[in-house]
């Protein structure tokens, strides 16, 4: 009777563990993960040297995404649910223009983000359209779009690009998250030079020629191992020089 007293014993403590198990894996016991969802302020500026008013801001991240109208200025903000990295696209009439967000915070779009993209897309191996088509399923592009140092690496190659190529030196080299206001020094006068110098079509968005370039100077400097899914700047991914480009002006 003893033994059989002891096994419902020993019985009833093994049930008791796997039940306190199953309390602390279901209460987030042993660390979060890595994907969980977290509140999201996104803003910025889309403009082309003009502000695209009233634009139609898409916004879709690895997990969560929302639709917001930008005022007569180009600002727009939101806030959403999320795992990053987010994908943005602008839209004002014939005009669409891409950006990428690491982070919460400031984030334009702009011609110079829309270049930023193809530069990145070449460095993957794809080109824009391919980027931001794959992107809500390809980890990769994900894990590359989510390291700031990869992204910033590939917009200090697009500075160093126009300058080379266009002759333009940028008032502000840190164009994906400085804010600006249309009409005023700085990005938005950046992207009056750029117009008048050919990098920028008359539509607002990046010339054949200079989306070109960028996806040259990308795909000579690809990112050769997937970067780390940290989304605050801790990407192992190299990108390798930014590399130039004779000028072709």
């Amino acid at each position: 009777m003893s033994i059989r007293n002891g096994h419902v014993i020993r019985s009833a403590g093994g049930l008791l563990l796997i039940a306190s198990v199953a309390l602390f894996a279901a209460c987030g016991g042993g660390g979060g993960g890595a994907n969980s969802m977290s509140t999201v302020t996104l803003a910025g500026t889309a403009a082309t040297g003009k502000a695209l008013a009233n634009a139609a801001t898409n916004i879709n991240c690895a997990q969560g995404s929302i639709s917001v109208s930008a005022d007569a200025n180009g600002n727009y903000q939101a806030t959403l649910g999320a795992v990053m990295p987010c994908m943005i696209t602008a839209t004002s009439g014939g005009t669409v223009l891409h950006s990428a967000a690491f982070a919460g915070g400031t984030y334009n779009v702009t011609p110079e983000t829309d270049l930023l993209l193809s530069y990145l897309a070449a460095q993957l191996g794809t080109n824009e359209s391919g980027l931001i088509a794959g992107f809500t399923g390809n980890t990769r592009f994900q894990q590359a779009l989510a390291s700031q140092d990869d992204v910033l690496a590939a917009q200090a190659a697009v500075v160093q690009n126009l300058q080379q190529t266009y002759g333009v030196t940028l008032s502000t080299p840190n164009f994906l998250v400085t804010p600006f206001a249309v009409g005023q020094q700085g990005v938005d006068s950046d992207l009056q030079s750029l117009l008048a110098r050919g990098a920028i079509d008359a539509d607002g968005e990046p010339s054949s020629s200079a989306a070109a370039l960028m996806a040259t100077m990308g795909a000579a400097h690809p990112i050769a191992t997937a970067p780390g899914p940290s989304t605050g700047g801790t990407g192992t991914g190299g990108t390798g020089s930014p590399g130039g480009m004779g000028g072709m002006m």
